[in-house]
């Protein structure tokens, strides 16, 4: 693995060359005209689209949806003026909008109970520079974990939890979120139910991974239940967290084929390659800013 000097040279090296890179999503009433506003108005702010992806849910009467990447000489010091320029525009067309930079790398916590794969396959990606973000601390309710994540240098924090102490729990997470000014909690095969509270500070910044194709075997034991059932495919699903248990909007889903010679130990075993991949893609997307939030589902931009 890199070390960590490495990891932080090859991060100087990136946030050079995102510097003059913007990004900028837009959610709004569907009507002629979006399109050629926001080209208009990045043209005439001296920048150049790079990527663009579009989605209408009706033509007539639905929602339209657009992620921009563009780049522009000297964005940093023109960011703040292109902002307020901006808002006239957001203003005809009923915009929700968000501008995104990339140089500025969102600070992600960990938390992850025993089973350590998922944990490992972000700290690998992280390690590579594939992941686009600063893994600022790792929370787990043991010590399995504490080895691997203090090898490349993260701190890792034991806190036990269960259902009578869960209240205390939770305020010593959430100072620590404060503390570690964390953007994005990822939860890394993290086998305790969150309560509203805690859901409410992080609206649509909680990532999990839940070991099943969902909606199919929501809560504990999806692999069992899988095996009595004699499924042929198995799955695995990221989503952003909500206080309807695994129900929040689906961000990624794999699944790979299985049949009756498989047990519940197999069933597991290929699981966990799912849900690696799974919740690595859900999180670099997240990272860049390729997800719009529209009720309990998202659009995604690939």
């Amino acid at each position: 693995m890199a070390t960590e000097t490495q990891a932080k040279e090859k991060l100087t090296i990136q946030q050079k060359q995102l510097e003059n890179r913007g990004r900028l999503l837009v959610k709004c009433p569907d009507k002629p005209g979006i399109v050629s506003a926001l080209s208009t108005f990045l043209h005439n702010h001296d920048s150049n689209i790079m990527e663009s992806s579009q989605y209408s849910s009706d033509p007539e009467n639905g929602t339209f949806f657009i992620r921009v990447e563009y780049h522009c000489d000297e964005l940093l010091a023109k960011s703040e003026q292109m902002e307020k320029d901006f808002k006239e525009i957001a203003s005809n067309y009923s915009m929700q909008y968000e501008f995104a930079y990339p140089n500025e790398r969102k600070r992600s916590a960990i938390f992850v109970s025993k089973e350590p794969h998922c944990l490992m396959e972000l700290l690998w990606e992280w390690q590579n520079g594939d992941l686009d973000t600063d893994i600022v601390v790792v929370i787990s309710n043991h010590e399995d974990a504490r080895p691997i994540v203090e090898a490349v240098g993260i701190p890792f924090h034991h806190i036990p939890a269960n259902k009578d102490i869960r209240q205390q729990v939770e305020a010593e997470q959430i100072r620590l979120m404060e503390e570690y000014e964390v953007d994005l909690l990822i939860l890394a095969r993290y086998m305790q139910i969150l309560t509203p509270d805690f859901v409410n500070h992080f609206e649509n910044r909680i990532i999990n991974i839940h070991h099943s194709f969902l909606p199919a075997f929501i809560g504990a034991g999806p692999y069992e239940r899988a095996f009595e059932r004699g499924v042929k495919l198995i799955g695995a699903t990221s989503h952003y967290v909500t206080n309807n248990l695994d129900e929040g909007p689906i961000i990624e889903q794999d699944v790979e084929r299985v049949d009756h010679r498989d047990d519940v130990a197999e069933l597991k075993k290929i699981g966990r390659l799912i849900e690696r991949r799974v919740l690595v893609r859900a999180v670099k997307w997240h990272l860049e800013n390729r997800i719009i939030v529209e009720g309990n589902k998202t659009i995604l931009f690939h």
